[in-house]
């Protein structure tokens, strides 16, 4: 059985695999500073919850923006003899053009990678979490940048936290452009802008990749991941081909696949 771990900044997220095809999605809180001994019983009660244990898994295929959290997984492996591979610029089967290819998450690589082969190039992957994050693929199947800012409820964290009088707000969209009192202006500014702010780079990413590639806009994919893609403001976002909350994950399995040469542990 092939184990597939993402670990973001808020959440790590697994998923177990037979026969190259994503089964079972399990979800805890990134435990940044946690040893190998406390990941190992992490991911052995999460496999619990879906009948599996850590004897069951042949193979690891990771992607981590926290390293330390990378490290103990990575050493979990190593004492259990779990063959385990980690997504890097490196190891990603994809060329990445860009200025520093070690800077680039991870993660925003995977997710670069199973869009070019689930869902067609060019195309922009939208991904909605702790970070927003609109990552392009051109029409070669390469990774060639995007954009990155602060996700929605890290905004609305940070409102909250540096004001004395705003309160905190649920992220959804309001009635209107026009907020009526403070809470649905709150909603405007951010639920709203946020949303405007991806279609708003998304227009123009789209413009660019279809400008290099001899295409219409329209024809360059797009789609939405992420934490937050399930929730309805993010599924109004216009230009959204696909919603994929699962990429990372069935990334994991194909970079797996394409560097071992196996569908499965």
């Amino acid at each position: 059985m092939l184990l597939a771990i993402d670990i973001g900044n808020t959440n790590l997220r697994l998923g177990t695999a037979r026969d190259g095809s994503l089964a079972a999605t399990r979800r805890a809180a990134t435990p940044a500073a946690a040893t190998p001994d406390e990941i190992e019983i992490l991911l052995g009660a999460l496999l619990g919850l879906d009948g599996f244990r850590l004897a069951d898994v042949g193979s690891i295929a990771l992607a981590s923006t926290v390293p330390a959290a990378a490290a103990a997984v990575e050493a979990v492996a190593a004492r259990r003899t779990i063959a385990c591979v980690t997504a890097s610029a490196v190891t990603m089967p994809l060329p990445v053009r860009v200025d520093r290819p070690g800077d680039v998450g991870p993660d925003r690589l995977v997710n670069a990678y199973a869009a070019a082969q689930l869902y067609g190039t060019p195309a922009v992957v939208i991904d909605c979490g702790t970070a927003t994050t609109l990552d392009a693929v051109d029409q070669a199947g390469a990774f060639v940048g995007g954009a990155i800012a602060p996700g929605l409820v890290l905004g609305l964290e940070a409102l909250t936290a540096r004001t004395a009088r705003l309160p905190r707000v649920e992220p959804r969209l309001p009635d209107g452009p026009i907020g009526h009192d403070t809470a649905a202006a709150i909603r405007v500014g951010t639920v709203l802008g946020h949303r405007a702010m991806i279609e708003g780079l998304l227009a123009r990413m789209r413009r660019e990749l279809a400008a290099g590639a001899g295409l219409a806009p329209h024809d360059v994919r797009v789609v939405l991941t992420g934490g937050l893609s399930a929730l309805p403001w993010a599924r109004t976002i216009e230009g959204v081909d696909a919603i994929d909350p699962e990429l990372t994950l069935r990334g994991l399995v194909l970079f797996h696949r394409a560097v071992t040469g196996t569908a499965e542990a």
